[in-house]
């Protein structure tokens, strides 16, 4: 038997004189698997800034808001819209699967003005656990507190857009902000949230509920004092978040007087179950992605065949020979079954590799919001190594079995 340096030089050899065919085979598997690993790296990146950007709201959130609730059940025709109230707010706090939660007072029509500037974004009245729930890191400063809530102290914690459209390049801390008239003492500010250019995140003034309440209440123009906006929870246990929204609806239900089993009176957002859709729309695209490179695969696996049957036809009478000099069925079967390995693994690897630089090379790259640069999935890889050896094994066994079961003398009388 011939050693495995020389089965490699014959190999090498073999492949050389058809450059042309080899190439466009070799290419055809290098392309399919660089394309899917480059379409499922893009997925992951997708995954994970969708990934990311829940987990700058924070975890495990639900909200829900004002409604309207139907006189009649399904028929919203009939629908007389309602007003959450912070009685409500109470009450979901009190529910067996609810976690934490936190009510929200929102205006956007004030007029915030600093020493320097003035500006007009949200400010929202809140309570001091609404940081348990929600993802509010403090660049500079203290975040709301117990005290400030129950002594109705007018402090403010400013979002970073907020902070630099009142205070350009002038430190924020400890200086006053007028709220419609109404003094306030900055008393933190945050980073800035979100990917890119978010301002609806970062244009924000957070005070004490009380306070908000008391001095800027939601305008509802029936005299509904004890009205807020939304309220924010987090269920016990994240698995449970549905049972939590099914306690949610039955107090909402209960305290508005309608059916609470009527899913059209909720105006509600749910990250958790967000995030569950999104999650499956990722496994089923992957699943997708995966089936294209396994048809690219046995495509590429019937080219490698195609070439290992057209080597044996023009190498039978130098197989005939090498077998009438000793040449056993098991050297024979082993160089034509590397040869087709080495057509498929290393074109594989070849595809694989490029797309590995092509991923480096964008992870500089920040996309839009949502969006991470593409990521090489190791399972993937994993995966199309697998394949690729699979494939190469398949595609070298027949043409390889079929030249190592030629008689020499059948062989040799063959020019």
């Amino acid at each position: 038997m011939r050693s495995v340096a020389d089965i490699f030089v014959q190999i090498f050899r073999n492949l050389w004189a058809h450059k042309l065919r080899s190439f466009l085979t070799m290419f055809g598997i290098a392309w399919g698997v660089g394309s899917l690993l480059l379409l499922v790296g893009v997925g992951e990146g997708f995954r994970s800034g969708n990934k990311r950007e829940m987990a700058e709201f924070g975890k495990d959130i639900m909200f829900i808001f004002p409604g309207r609730a139907p006189a009649v059940s399904g028929n919203m025709s009939s629908a007389r819209f309602y007003l959450l109230t912070y009685d409500d707010y109470l009450d979901i706090l009190k529910a067996p699967h609810v976690r934490n939660a936190a009510p929200m007072l929102s205006r956007n029509d004030l007029h915030e003005v600093s020493q320097w500037a003035s500006g007009s974004g949200e400010v929202l009245g809140t309570e001091p656990q609404l940081n348990e729930i929600s993802y509010i890191p403090i660049s500079e400063g203290r975040w709301l507190n117990q005290l400030d809530n129950e002594q109705r102290r007018n402090v403010i914690v400013l979002g970073s857009e907020l902070e630099k459209t009142l205070f350009p390049g002038r430190p924020a801390l400890g200086a006053t902000v007028l709220i419609n008239g109404l003094s306030f003492q900055v008393v933190g500010t945050t980073p800035h949230l979100g990917h890119g250019d978010n301002l609806w995140l970062n244009m924000r003034g957070y005070i004490p509920f009380n306070v908000m309440q008391a001095t800027f209440p939601i305008k509802t123009g029936d005299g509904h004092q004890n009205s807020i906006s939304f309220v924010e929870y987090q269920p016990l246990v994240t698995a449970d978040h549905l049972v939590s929204q099914e306690e949610v609806h039955k107090i909402i239900g209960r305290n508005h007087n309608f059916d609470p089993n009527d899913q059209d009176a909720f105006d509600e957002f749910d990250s958790i179950q967000e995030s569950k859709m999104m999650g499956t729309i990722f496994d089923v695209m992957n699943m997708f992605l995966g089936a294209v490179g396994m048809v690219t695969l046995a495509l590429g696996a019937i080219g490698v065949i195609n070439i290992m049957l057209v080597a044996v036809t023009e190498r039978t009478h130098e197989i005939g020979l090498r077998k009438a000099l000793g040449a056993t069925n098991r050297s024979i079967l082993f160089q034509f079954l590397l040869e087709g390995m080495i057509l498929t693994l290393g074109s594989g690897l070849l595809g694989m590799g490029v797309a590995g630089l092509l991923m480096a090379a964008m992870s500089t790259v920040h996309g839009p919001g949502g969006f991470d640069p593409p990521k090489l999935v190791p399972m993937s890889a994993l995966l199309a190594i697998g394949s690729l050896t699979l494939a190469g094994v398949i595609a070298g066994l027949y043409p390889a079995r079929k030249a190592a079961m030629l008689q020499p003398v059948e062989a040799l009388r063959q020019e």
